[in-house]
């Protein structure tokens, strides 16, 4: 059974961790550690994937006499799960192939060697579990692991405090996934996920389910407004545990939301769709507008992460709301644009973070404005994190252009929808998502050219080297998912057909079916795209170019020094740097996105101090939301704190107090 499988897998990766803990300080267990978890993730991804793609061993359950003993542990593996599977196991068996060589130059490797492999294990149970409590222990579980890996470097300034948000932001997600779990099993208090399907939700409370699954579900993915840990997170982690945070862990997120709207909730309604359109429009865009701000690399492929989720639950809420009035075909379509770019992004996000842990390895920076130059140094590592831009940019022939195309294709069928609310929202999230598409080509631009082209801002981008063997490998092999994903989409499309069909009860068209490898999203009539086509026009004119520029314009141009504005040996600070890239983008939207502030130190004339520019940029929602309520429970807590000094009469006098206003409430209730 796949099911069995799959928890033998899950069992060896719990099993390392503690071998792991026990011989952290020997050179040895870096190879061991990852090498099982490279084998154990791929024998899970191998058994998922076949059982996804021929439609064996799905629908499987087993309950184990765990947990509850009323209740058991109960797992199962149906499309939904198997699809999410694969993007765990896939991520997982990538970042272990990249650690067998970025591991050797950890220098916390007893911090990050027990909690990888359970790491992995976690996210596998969360999407196993056909339970509430089972889903809940291992979603609990999975966050305090990812928050060990967080807390690895917490000697670094800013470490301690991103862990310490994470935990906070994980504390409050489980709380609201336990009261979303608590109104979803009713009266009855069946909280094996087959008993909820069966309960009937008054309006009420499917709208309290629904923001629930929103908070909780939504911290963990990184919605805007609750993305505040990511971008602090993420960057603290080890490059491959970030690539497994930010490609796969919010996708287990999106996979807890998926099931408790799609799955455990029943029918859905029109405006449940509208809300979550409206979280991930805004998501979209600010997510790419605080990219465009970053300097630190790490921090940029975060907040690109929170715009990618975005885009994920504008799907979803197009699903939803297509679902919601019986529109199966653009329901098909919008949940197939948003679980194809669920695995898109977990392969093209995966490979840009181990690119930026090879340049973190070789130059010990983060900082674009100290880089520059790197292609000349780390070739294939450039070339890596070019297809990885080009991916995340939704530039065709690859594969993230895919899914945002089909979720242009569902926002162009909105004016099918009866609400009037619909009409006018739907189109809006769609300039919304136009807008960060565009935003994040223009983010990318950046943050390629500043960190590989141009020539090196400092002795260490000049004395970089290629990363290690393991680490090309890892990455390459996602080039390749980028590239076959993109030319060949049909195949990704009908795998997750089974899936799509389970959610809104209706599939898109096979896509084998049609010739030339072309997607159709609705009929042949309406659109199409060849992935396949596309790719050999643009090889082929890009051949072509290439021939007729070094065969014949080669010889009729003369080779000189380029023109250098006068200045015959100018220093490499005179490039363009991330924050000049950015000026123009700060400038529109600063005051009212960052509340920008530029400081400009102009020093007096013969003064030959260099002119300085300060700019000072907020986190808007941080200010407004988070910051009041972190002000509140200092003061709380100092007023609070007074509470251990008390005399023995004032521990009296509180308790009897406290029993007369319980009594008091009581006789009021009654």
């Amino acid at each position: 059974m796949a099911v069995e499988v799959l928890l033998w897998c899950i069992a060896a990766l719990l099993a390392t961790a503690p071998a792991a803990a026990a011989g952290a300080r020997r050179g040895t267990t870096t190879i061991f550690v990852y090498a099982i978890a490279l084998v154990v993730s791929t024998i899970a991804l191998a058994t998922v994937t076949w059982a996804l793609v021929t439609d064996t061993g799905l629908a499987q359950k087993l309950r184990l006499p765990i947990g509850l003993p009323w209740l058991g542990a109960h797992f199962r593996l149906d499309p939904l799960a198997a699809a999410f599977l694969a993007v765990v196991n896939l991520g997982g068996a990538t970042a272990s192939l990249y650690g067998l060589g970025y591991g050797r130059h950890e220098p916390e490797r007893g911090r990050v060697l027990p909690f990888f492999p359970a790491f992995l294990a976690a996210m596998n149970l969360v999407v196993l579990a056909d339970d509430a409590f089972t889903f809940l222990l291992t979603w609990e579980f999975m966050s305090l692991t990812s928050w060990a890996l967080v807390m690895a470097h917490h000697r670094q300034p800013g470490n301690a405090r991103a862990g310490y948000i994470y935990l906070l932001m994980a504390s409050l997600g489980t709380l609201s996934l336990l009261l979303s779990f608590g109104l979803l099993a009713g009266p009855a208090g069946g909280y094996a996920f087959d008993a909820i399907r069966n309960t009937q939700l008054s309006t009420t409370v499917s709208a309290a389910v629904l923001a629930l699954a929103l908070l909780g579900a939504g911290s963990k993915a990184g919605l805007v407004p609750l993305h505040v840990w990511l971008p602090l997170a993420h960057p603290a982690a080890p490059s491959h545990v970030s690539a497994l945070m930010s490609g796969v862990m919010t996708k287990v997120a999106v996979y807890g939301f998926v099931r408790i709207v799609f799955d455990l909730m029943g029918p859905p309604t029109w405006w449940s769709g509208g809300v979550v359109l409206l979280f991930g429009g805004a998501s979209a865009v600010l997510g790419v507008l605080h990219a465009l701000m970053e300097h630190d690399l790490k921090r940029l492929l975060a907040y690109h992460t929170v715009e990618n989720i975005g885009i994920i639950f504008i799907g979803l809420g197009l699903g939803l709301a297509f679902a919601a009035n019986d529109m199966r075909g653009p329901a098909a379509l919008a949940t197939t644009a948003a679980l194809f770019h669920v695995f898109n992004h977990s392969v093209f996000k995966s490979l840009l973070f181990f690119g930026s842990g090879a340049v973190l390895t070789a130059t010990g920076e983060r900082d674009m404005e100290r880089l520059g130059g790197l292609i000349h140094a780390m070739p294939f590592t450039a070339f890596a994190f070019l297809i990885g831009s080009a991916a995340i940019s939704a530039l065709p022939p690859f594969n993230g252009f895919v899914s945002e195309w089909l979720t242009f294709q569902a926002i162009l069928l909105s004016p099918q929808l009866p609400q009037w609310v619909l009409k006018f929202l739907v189109p809006a999230v769609g300039g919304l998502l136009a807008l960060s598409a565009a935003l994040a080509a223009a983010c990318f631009v950046k943050a390629f050219g500043i960190t590989f082209l141009g020539r090196p801002r400092t002795s260490v981008a000049h004395d970089a080297r290629e990363t290690d063997k393991f680490s090309l490998t890892a990455m390459f092999a996602l080039v390749v998912l980028c590239l076959v994903a993109g030319v060949l989409p049909g195949y990704f499309i009908d795998a997750l057909a089974p899936v799509v069909q389970g959610l809104v009860s209706a599939q898109m068209p096979r896509q084998a079916a049609f010739a030339w490898f072309t997607i159709v999203p609705i009929a042949e009539s309406r659109s199409s795209y060849n992935g396949l086509l596309l790719f050999v026009l643009i090889a082929v004119a890009a051949s072509l170019a290439a021939y007729v520029i070094h065969r014949w314009a080669s010889h009729a141009t003369r080779r000189s020094a380029p023109w250098d504005c006068g200045f015959p040996d100018a220093s490499p600070a005179t490039q363009y740097t991330a924050g000049s890239f950015a000026q123009p983008i700060r400038r529109v939207f600063g005051t009212t996105v960052f509340r920008a502030r530029e400081v400009i130190h102009m020093p007096p004339p013969g003064d030959p101090r260099p002119a300085r520019l300060h700019v000072h940029l907020h986190d808007v929602l941080w200010d407004v939301l988070y910051a009041p309520v972190a002000k509140v429970v200092g003061v709380t807590a100092d007023v609070l704190n007074r509470v251990q000094f008390l005399t023995i009469r004032g521990y009296l006098t509180l308790v009897s107090g406290a029993l007369v206003a319980l009594l008091v409430i009581l006789a009021v209730w009654q």
